[in-house]
């Protein structure tokens, strides 16, 4: 089935152009890069900051840079994105402000909103749920006639749930304007892809609803802008759905609370950083082409620095959050239950103190 899902590449490891239909300009190229070296220093900075304890449990995603960008950079302003908690990336990419990302995971109901001309929900944390909304949120848009697509991310564990096929065969059903983008990391958290699978591929999934299904370079940031970006024209022209498994590597942990060590060989990302990074990929084409300025990438380096810092003093002037914010947000108004739990919390606290 793998070479019926062949992995679509425009760039490969060493920085070479080899889809001999796609040219490219530096400006272009540069582009994708700026995008990709600034979440790539938001991801260090939180890392840094989790082990100082200044944010909760992290959520990484270095190494997966190309599949979130380039995929963020292929829909346009209108579309709805729905991402999964490690696609900030892709949010960040698509508009969605520093400030409020680190109020995510400082643990604030904030960090879920938007800025008001953004179709971006909250991060999903329940696993391939953002499914269902996304065909949903598409129907809608198709009901309405407007031209509006959903993205929408999930990983390769995902698609051993319930929802993973209902949320393909409903976008198929109705012919929904969607995009569901997988980014297979050959891990569901400690499970390789082979144990929780007997497919050989999960682009494969897409025969059973009829719906074109591809797989690319997840690490190639040109590929994966360019096949998404004709699942989006595909989609707004009202022809249906795309399935894209974008394969590609994370080099962390599933989160800051795991050890991937007891799984995975650790040899084998430091072995990846050197050969399918999705920010050296570029760096080598930029220099094949003599585009490649060294000072250019240290003035971004430093413009994009002092951007995350700012955010970081603006997101930390925040005023904590409250624990009743926990019990606030439950139901509009809250059952007795609710009520009777937040007393009693607010009983421990005073005897705590």
């Amino acid at each position: 089935m793998k070479k019926e899902f062949p992995i679509i590449q425009y760039i490969n490891g060493n920085g070479e152009l080899v889809n001999e239909q796609k040219e490219v300009n530096e400006e272009e190229i540069k582009h994708f890069y700026r995008h990709m070296l600034r979440v790539r220093l938001m991801d260090k900075k939180c890392l840094n900051l989790q082990r100082q304890g200044r944010i909760g449990t992290y959520v990484q995603y270095e190494g997966q840079e190309a599949a979130q960008v380039g995929s963020a950079l292929a829909v346009s302003e209108g579309d709805w994105m729905f991402p999964t908690y490690r696609d900030h990336a892709a949010t960040m990419t698509f508009g969605q402000s520093l400030k409020t990302q680190f109020l995510y995971w400082k643990g604030r109901v904030e960090g879920g909103i938007p800025p008001e001309d953004k179709h971006i929900f909250p991060p999903a944390v329940p696993i391939a749920s953002q499914l269902l909304h996304a065909a949903g949120a598409a129907w809608a848009e198709k009901k309405k006639h407007t031209d509006r697509v959903s993205i929408v991310y999930f990983g390769d564990g995902a698609t051993s749930e319930g929802d993973f096929h209902e949320g393909l065969n409903f976008a198929s059903v109705f012919q929904v304007p969607a995009v569901f983008f997988n980014q297979n990391n050959g891990f569901a958290i400690s499970v390789p892809v082979e144990k929780q699978m007997n497919s050989k591929t999960i682009a494969q999934k897409g025969l059973a609803y009829d719906i074109p299904s591809l797989r690319v370079d997840g690490n190639d940031v040109l590929a994966v802008y360019q096949e998404t970006k004709k699942a989006v024209n595909r989609a707004r022209r009202g022809e249906g759905p795309t399935l894209i498994e974008a394969v590609t590597w994370r080099y962390g942990a599933h989160t800051t609370a795991d050890d991937p060590a007891k799984y995975r060989d650790q040899q084998e990302s430091e072995h990846r950083r050197l050969t399918t990074d999705p920010l050296l990929r570029i760096e080598r084409l930029l220099k094949n082409k003599d585009w490649w300025d060294e000072t250019w990438k240290v003035q971004l380096e430093e413009q994009f620095s002092d951007e995350i810092n700012k955010a970081l003093k603006e997101a930390e002037s925040v005023e904590p959050a409250h624990i009743d914010q926990v019990f606030q947000h439950v139901f509009e108004k809250p059952t007795w239950t609710i009520e009777k739990q937040r007393e009693r919390h607010h009983q421990i606290i005073k005897e705590a103190h």
